[in-house]
């Protein structure tokens, strides 16, 4: 139970600072230690919800994703910051983005997997850059001959899409444009390596299901 003695108004100028100077999402845990005494779970909700209202019709907002709280600039935004860095957001292959889509929607999936639904085989590149960038990882084996590793998404995944969870992952169709809007305007880099003969463009993404898949993050 929370102190009588909390200046709940205080608290939500530690919190804004906290979340202003950190360089990765807080997640409520992560808050709670800013302070000498406890403070409720759902108290620390309300003060986010109200400070995430008091940022609403400014160019920056605090949003909720998969590993906590954090700021960020509204979208409509990026076009001006990223004059500030001019190197130019990367370009994703038909076959990053078809393989990433697969383990998205598929997961967890065995990279022979992939490689049956996408027709071709799958660059050992594309895979290493998908886990460079921290937006898939080995999260087990089948149990067949040979064992071969078990992929999924990460939370720096949902986080990078400014998604709280699998179940909010868009139409497939949609996740190209996604990524290239949020990731590109973040101006992260993945370090990718196209398979010999795939293009430079954004490209649609084969037309899998979620139905069956069984998410590695909540």
């Amino acid at each position: 139970m929370d102190s009588p003695s909390f200046d709940l108004q205080e608290v939500k100028r530690v919190i804004e600072a906290a979340l202003l100077t950190a360089g990765e999402p807080l997640a409520l845990a992560d808050l709670k230690k800013l302070f000498d005494e406890e403070l409720a779970n759902d108290t620390l909700r309300n003060l986010l919800d109200e400070l995430a209202h008091d940022w609403e019709g400014r160019s920056v907002e605090l949003v909720n994703v998969a590993s906590g709280w954090r700021f960020r600039a509204r979208p409509e935004y990026h076009r001006y910051l990223e004059r500030l860095n001019p190197q130019k957001p990367p370009r994703y292959s038909r076959a990053v983005m078809e393989t990433l889509a697969i383990i998205a929607y598929r997961q967890p999936v065995t990279r022979g997997d992939v490689e049956d639904i996408r027709g071709v085989v799958v660059s050992t590149n594309i895979i290493k850059a998908l886990e460079a960038r921290g937006w898939i990882d080995v999260v087990g084996h089948r149990e067949v001959p040979g064992r071969p590793e078990l992929f999924a998404t990460t939370r720096q995944f949902l986080d990078d899409l400014n998604l709280r969870s699998l179940t909010e992952l868009p139409p497939l169709e949609e996740l190209g444009q996604l990524v290239d809007s949020d990731i590109s305007g973040a101006q992260a880099e993945l370090p990718l390596v196209p398979e010999q003969g795939a293009g430079d463009a954004v490209a649609p993404v084969p037309q899998t299901s979620r139905e069956g898949a069984s998410p590695a993050v909540n």
